[in-house]
């Protein structure tokens, strides 16, 4: 079958590959039906995830139909329709006993589709711990408006979690990326009130037609305050960083009230240096939060809900065949 394959540094192909077969009794084989190019195969393509063994099929963010499954499996049958999440956890280690599933300390836990083993940018992908890394797609819920689940809008809300979000906190959300975007639909989900903050316009311009409350070109108004314009004088209750730079990073102890909270979200770009005498004077709870632990069924109640859409992200479907050189194309943007 024709695989989309990471071969090494600034290295993608299309290459042939053998049909997955089950090695465990906890996993399925899933039947692709479409698959997402997520900014991380392009972290994967830079050389920026040392983890990520040449010769594996990309794609992390796909939806499907179960086609087998091993005898441990459980929850899962042939002919069930499901979303794949990021994450594959064992669900037994200390860590995912305490729901903090993106350090699972087994050897297939964590981010290992499309990275350390086979991903879906294929026509077929093995998933292990099936259970916990397929999530069943509701009736009702198509295919593209189940595709970001597993990933972009579980990471979001993930995110907003974290922050302990309360209904009429003001939220603001650095970067107007898939994640950022994610991020702040869940915050208004939530019933909090969310101001987007970016560099460009058109950015911005999307998210407003997506619903998002406020939003702040942050190269033309002085962002904090834009901030205290929006909340009558204050600032934000809680901010999530989903841009990865450093400043933006540093601004987000600005940007946020006294005992107030930061989420780190997503893939910083390299490490920073934070004040911490501002941390400890404001009372600042910061957290990190790299990716999607477990949000899977609540993500798609958002959806099912219709309170959050992500549809809107699909921008471009292309073929499997076209994969590669769209890659080439995002990295040229």
């Amino acid at each position: 079958m024709l695989s989309v394959v990471y071969r090494g540094k600034g290295d993608f192909a299309l290459l042939d590959k053998p049909l997955p077969q089950l090695q465990d009794e906890k996993d399925a084989i899933v039947r692709v039906t479409l698959s997402s190019i997520c900014q991380s195969d392009i972290h994967i393509k830079h050389g920026s995830v040392p983890r990520a063994v040449p010769g594996t099929t990309v794609g992390h963010e796909f939806v499907g139909v179960v086609e087998e499954v091993g005898p441990g499996v459980k929850k899962l049958k042939p002919g069930m329709r499901v979303a794949a999440n990021v994450e594959t956890f064992c669900g037994e280690c200390f860590f995912c006993k305490r729901g903090f599933v993106n350090n699972c300390t087994d050897k297939n836990g964590g981010w290992a589709l499309g990275c350390r083993i086979d991903g879906g940018q294929a026509p077929f992908v093995r998933v292990p711990f099936a259970d916990n890394g397929l999530t069943p797609i509701p009736e009702g819920i198509s295919d593209e408006k189940a595709l970001f689940t597993g990933d972009i809008l579980a990471t979001g809300y993930w995110a907003a979690g974290l922050g302990e979000i309360q209904p009429a906190d003001t939220v603001a959300v650095i970067g107007a990326g898939p994640i950022g975007l994610a991020a702040a639909m869940t915050a208004q989900a939530y019933g909090a009130h969310a101001i987007l903050l970016d560099l460009v316009q058109e950015r911005l311009d999307f998210a407003a037609s997506l619903g998002i409350e406020h939003t702040v070109n942050s190269s033309v108004e002085d962002p904090e305050e834009a901030i205290r314009r929006i909340t009558g004088g204050d600032m934000a209750q809680q901010v999530m960083e989903c841009s990865g730079a450093n400043s933006a990073i540093r601004a987000s102890l600005d940007y946020v009230s006294h005992a107030g909270r930061i989420t780190l979200t997503g893939w910083p770009k390299k490490e920073t240096s934070l004040p911490t005498d501002l941390i400890t004077r404001k009372e600042i709870d910061i957290r990190g939060a790299r990716t999607s632990a477990g949000e899977f069924e609540e993500a798609l109640e958002l959806i099912r809900t219709r309170k959050v859409d992500m549809t809107k992200l699909l921008t471009k479907t292309v073929t499997l065949e076209e994969a590669p050189e769209t890659i080439r194309d995002i990295e040229r943007d």
